[in-house]
């Protein structure tokens, strides 16, 4: 059976913190919605849940998917 991770909604400036901790919230966001756009198959799975690049909080599909390609944070 497969284990199942659930990963609750978040605004983008806390999941970047996770993978860039110790960083300026700004940055950190910067850095992350770099990686996010650089990886076009996680690009276009986020364009089917209806993510938009101008919104401040990820969704719980979204995160998991965000984790999926990237990886988990630290």
């Amino acid at each position: 059976m497969k284990d199942f991770l659930y990963f609750p909604s978040m605004t983008k400036g806390s999941l970047a913190l996770l993978y860039f901790p110790g960083s300026n919230p700004r940055i950190a966001t910067r850095h992350l919605m770099r990686w996010i756009n650089g990886c076009p198959p996680l690009m276009e799975e986020l364009s089917a849940t209806g993510y938009y690049t101008s919104q401040k909080v990820f969704t719980s599909r979204q995160v998991t998917l965000i984790n999926r390609h990237l990886g988990s944070p630290g």
